[in-house]
């Protein structure tokens, strides 16, 4: 008995798109229950010290310099001053803001006494902020400009320079 090719292919044909149409099904399927790129990672708030929250669409317009610290950091124990040169100098032309990085209340509070930054301070306290946007240094500095993070690293003795060139 003779088999021509077109007879061997005929069920593998409808075979192989019976699975390519099933495959296409459950991606779109997929694709509609999973909630977009764009509002991804927006579920976080930051509560203030002062009062008020932040959250992502705060950040979305304009231009937002984030100083990122923790009073347990050697390098954060003079953050206020330097944070207070960031707001004299770029203030007019940005938000300056101060997260602290996972500390409870008492322990920001603490180390607030006696002191009173031109910032505003934000609580951090899951570390869900920082971790978002990768910061791996203490302080860190996150710049951004519409949204988009034009900058992120390690806050320099003196940022003058690399914030002139990322606000541009």
């Amino acid at each position: 008995m003779w088999i021509s090719r077109a007879t061997m292919r005929t069920p593998g044909r409808q075979a192989g798109w019976a699975i390519s149409a099933s495959m296409i099904a459950v991606l779109l399927v997929s694709a509609l229950a999973a909630p977009r790129a764009s509002a991804q990672g927006r579920g976080y708030t930051l509560e203030g010290l002062s009062g008020g929250q932040i959250q992502q669409r705060d950040l979305d317009q304009g231009a937002v310099i984030v100083v990122v610290w923790a009073s347990w950091s050697p390098r954060g124990k003079d953050i206020f001053a330097r944070v207070d040169r960031i707001v004299d100098r770029w203030g007019g032309q940005a938000r300056v803001i101060l997260v602290n990085f996972q500390e409870d209340t008492a322990a920001v509070e603490s180390f607030l006494r006696g002191k009173s930054p031109k910032a505003p301070i934000y609580l951090d306290r899951d570390g869900a902020f920082s971790k978002k946007y990768s910061v791996t240094h203490l302080p860190g500095l996150l710049i951004f400009k519409d949204g988009v993070t034009a900058f992120s690293g390690k806050l320099p003795s003196d940022p003058d320079s690399l914030i002139a060139q990322t606000l541009g």
